[in-house]
């Protein structure tokens, strides 16, 4: 009597024929009579076939097996063939989804039964999708496709390549956790810019400010006051700084948990006064200004060459703050976390988030790169000022309460130190 742990490799491949073969038969069911090539049932026998020959595959009869496989390819290739050549339109989808099938039948039925129903759940999805997926294809343009390959660079083509251990002055470096830094980094570029191209077209002062304040509140702060120093503003987009700004504070804590876990807390605590504020004024603003359409979020911020100039920046940073702890202590590796924040927020909290556990007390790094956010703002309160004008008034306001809210924390949080 078959064992169940052979009757689930079979049936497994069973079932992955029968998820593409009802997708398949579905979609192709307007099709004139005999010229379909596969429809549910060939696609679930096909799925039987491969599942046999992964069977037979692992219990060394491999000729056996072969011939299975290659016969079925090859019905296949005829099959397809043929009714390309009388219908002139060749189907390449169902035959290639004919083949995949075909493997993730034999995956299944040489002992990976959940990895092969797994696919033939996914292939069934992206068959089932292919309006969708055309229409999304349909509303990319040069841009778009530039700013997904170029994240695929970033994300995929380099990490996987990069050594483990620590290399470089004081073993400051790792390259992998380096360039994980760049992924999460450019990841909220990427988020933000795909965001922008879904949400964008109402082109709404609010939602370009959330979407943009998310990777360039600066960006956005400067777009927006120019455009009320020019005279083409409504009021909303004096809302719209407030709010980027809020949505960086937001953006900076996300940050701070996942690369410098260990300054969540006191950070937060920091942090929160001016985040509470900052919203609060954001929608006060909001109430008492018209909707308009506002412009868009910064173009594509994507780019392979800041990236690299990004870890460039930080691995310095990482050897500097190493320098620094040996010469000054955690006060020094404190101005140290400053002074490139000023420069760079994410590269200062990147860097305290590599240093090793007790190098510098948790509430004395939050309160170095709380203080490379007040002077970020700063320059953003210079920005509004000279752009907006009087037109701006309002959002300089907003950004001075926020600032205020964030001086007071930062001295309570010092003194307690």
């Amino acid at each position: 009597m078959p064992s169940t742990e052979l009757l689930l490799q079979i049936g497994s491949a069973l079932a992955v024929g029968l998820l593409v073969g009802v997708e398949r038969g579905w979609n192709l069911r307007g099709a004139q009579e005999g010229m379909r090539v596969a429809g549910v049932r060939t696609f679930s026998l096909l799925g039987l076939a491969a599942g046999l020959a992964g069977l037979l595959a692992a219990l060394q009869y491999q000729i056996v097996s072969g011939a299975i496989v290659i016969g079925a390819a090859a019905v296949i290739a005829i099959g397809y063939a043929l009714a390309a050549r009388v219908d002139g339109r060749p189907d390449a989808t169902s035959a290639i989804a004919a083949i995949v099938t075909l493997a993730l039948g034999f995956l299944g039925g040489s002992g990976e039964p959940a990895l092969a129903v797994a696919g033939g759940a996914v292939v069934t999805l992206i068959l089932a999708l292919r309006a969708e997926l055309h229409n999304f294809v349909s509303a990319l343009d040069a841009e778009d496709v530039k700013a997904f390959a170029r994240y695929a660079v970033i994300a995929l083509a380099v990490f996987p390549f990069l050594p483990e251990g620590r290399y470089g002055p004081y073993d400051a470096w790792e390259p992998q956790i380096l360039w994980l830094v760049v992924v999460i980094v450019t990841g909220f570029s990427f988020l933000g810019y795909v965001a922008n191209r879904i949400f964008g077209a109402k082109r709404g002062t609010i939602a370009t400010a959330v979407i943009g304040g998310a990777y360039s509140s600066t960006a956005v702060t400067q777009s927006f006051s120019q455009r009320l120093g020019a005279g083409h503003g409504s009021g909303a987009e004096n809302a719209g700084i407030a709010l980027a700004t809020a949505v960086m504070f937001i953006r900076v804590i996300v940050l701070v948990a996942l690369i410098a876990t260990p300054l969540l807390v006191p950070f937060v605590v920091v942090l929160s006064p001016a985040v509470l504020v900052a919203f609060a004024v954001s929608y006060w603003l909001y109430r008492k200004s018209e909707h308009s359409s506002g412009p868009a979020p910064p173009g594509n911020p994507i780019a392979l060459l800041p990236a690299f100039g990004f870890v460039a920046f930080v691995a310095v940073a990482a050897v500097a703050a190493r320098w620094a702890q040996e010469s000054f202590g955690e006060q020094g590796i404190a101005v140290l976390l400053f002074l490139m924040g000023t420069m760079d927020v994410d590269a200062s909290i990147i860097t305290a988030g590599g240093l090793e556990p007790g190098t510098i007390s948790a509430q004395l790094a939050a309160l170095a790169i709380a203080g490379t956010i007040m002077a970020n703002m700063s320059v953003k309160l210079g920005v509004t000022i000279t752009y907006g004008r009087a037109a701006a008034r309002q959002a300089a306001w907003a950004l001075g309460a926020s600032m205020v809210a964030l001086a007071a924390s930062l001295l309570i949080g010092y003194l307690r130190i």
